[in-house]
């Protein structure tokens, strides 16, 4: 599965090309599934009309509105009630999905126990394009700060599909999102390398391959 790991989605022309570098064909031919699961765990957002106006390509982060050939939705939280014929097909033939923000750890709860979680090694071909905890859920640990949900089992691992942990929505002192102060704290009570990232900036993750695409800002706040 190749990433394109947004903390505020294709916000920019840098980040739409690697997206479309990284689906290897226009945006307009390619098919998409939203995932609006990880809106559901975070107090801030939860359902209703947030989680709506993602699905419906209104929201403020581009993703589901970015002119796709055809965009559905797939909820996590329901597929355990389905036999997989009904949606697995589905996914392998889904050139990306599409992950919302939210509360992260719900997030990681639901691909687990939907069994998206065991699809991924077999979609080679597909981009997966997260926002902000769509992003960390991917990572291998994202720290108490991050965290509004736990799980019945108490576990905060996140997937760990990559070997960094990212801190989203950098942003200058005194406006909305993190600080690089209150990010630089962050990364010292992980052990994972960290990004900090803003919403102009993503992480792009081919092969292995990891490539920061921005017209923004960003640093790298913690090393091996």
């Amino acid at each position: 599965m190749r990433l394109l790991l947004t903390s505020g989605g294709v916000t920019n022309d840098s980040i739409r090309d690697a997206l479309v570098d990284m689906l290897g064909k226009p945006i307009a031919e390619c098919t998409a599934l939203c995932i609006p699961t990880a809106m559901y765990g975070h107090p801030a957002v939860g359902p209703g009309v947030r989680a709506w106006e993602f699905i419906s390509g209104r929201s403020t982060n581009p993703m589901v509105d970015l002119g796709w050939k055809s965009v559905g939705v797939l909820e996590l939280t329901s597929l355990p009630s389905l036999d997989e014929a009904q949606w697995v097909p589905l996914v392998r033939e889904t050139d990306a999905l599409l992950a919302s923000g939210g509360d992260v750890l719900y997030l990681c709860h639901w691909m687990q126990q939907s069994g998206l979680v065991d699809l991924l090694p077999s979609l080679a071909d597909t981009v997966w394009v997260g926002l902000s905890a769509g992003s960390m859920v991917m990572t291998p640990e994202v720290g108490d700060d991050f965290i509004q949900w736990r799980p019945p089992n108490g576990d905060d691992r996140t997937l760990g599909l990559v070997d960094f942990s990212i801190c989203p929505h950098l942003a200058p002192d005194g406006m909305p999102g993190n600080s690089l102060a209150e990010a630089e704290a962050w990364a010292a009570t992980i052990s994972a390398p960290a990004y900090a990232i803003d919403d102009q900036t993503a992480i792009a993750v081919v092969d292995g391959e990891v490539r920061v695409v921005s017209e923004g800002d960003w640093k790298r706040v913690r090393f091996p």
